[in-house]
């Protein structure tokens, strides 16, 4: 019984003590797991169905919306996920865009845009690639867009001085005749 704290002991004000060093030891432990949440963290921010963000979201990592966004998104070169429960109003860019919930706003991606059966997309798409599973709804128009990577490799041949000719009049045996 004598380990039992007394308000009337001299001994109280050490037990107020005793909590204060035992807090920056918590601290220090939850700082070891904060260092591992940024490179979880790091692959896929998210924002979770009891959010409603208006504005702009820019950044540098994918995201996943699980919540309501309305305004604009920018995710250059990075993957937006759009949740079952995700409801998004929204002028979207982004390398890759999945929706599994309703999406609102015309998308552009440089990669692909993945229409699951559960969702729902009313709006223009511009895209390399679209994949629009059976059950899915989309409302809008597509446009078609070949990787960028393609017309650099276009460009370099153009580059080397040779102008784009049609055979029959590059080859000096062929004398076209013209109608």
């Amino acid at each position: 019984m004598s380990a039992m704290w007394k308000p009337n002991q001299p001994g109280s004000v050490t037990p107020s003590f005793n909590p204060e060093p035992s807090r920056p030891a918590t601290p220090a432990l939850s700082s070891e797991p904060a260092n591992r949440a940024p490179a979880s963290a790091g692959d896929q921010a998210s924002i979770g169905k009891g959010l409603i963000i208006k504005g702009e979201i820019t950044g540098t990592e994918s995201l996943f919306i699980d919540g309501k966004v309305e305004g604009t998104i920018a995710l250059t070169g990075n993957r937006l996920t759009v949740g079952r429960n995700g409801q998004v109003a929204a002028s979207i860019t982004a390398r890759e865009i999945v929706i599994l919930g309703k999406v609102r706003g015309n998308i552009s991606a440089t990669d692909r845009v993945d229409i699951r059966a559960e969702g729902a997309l009313t709006g223009d798409v511009i895209a390399a690639r679209i994949s629009i599973e059976d059950g899915a709804f989309f409302k809008g128009g597509i446009d078609i867009k070949k990787a960028d990577a393609k017309p650099s490799s276009d460009a370099k041949p153009s580059a080397d001085a040779k102008p784009s000719v049609p055979a029959f009049i590059a080859s000096e045996s062929t004398k076209p005749t013209l109608l």
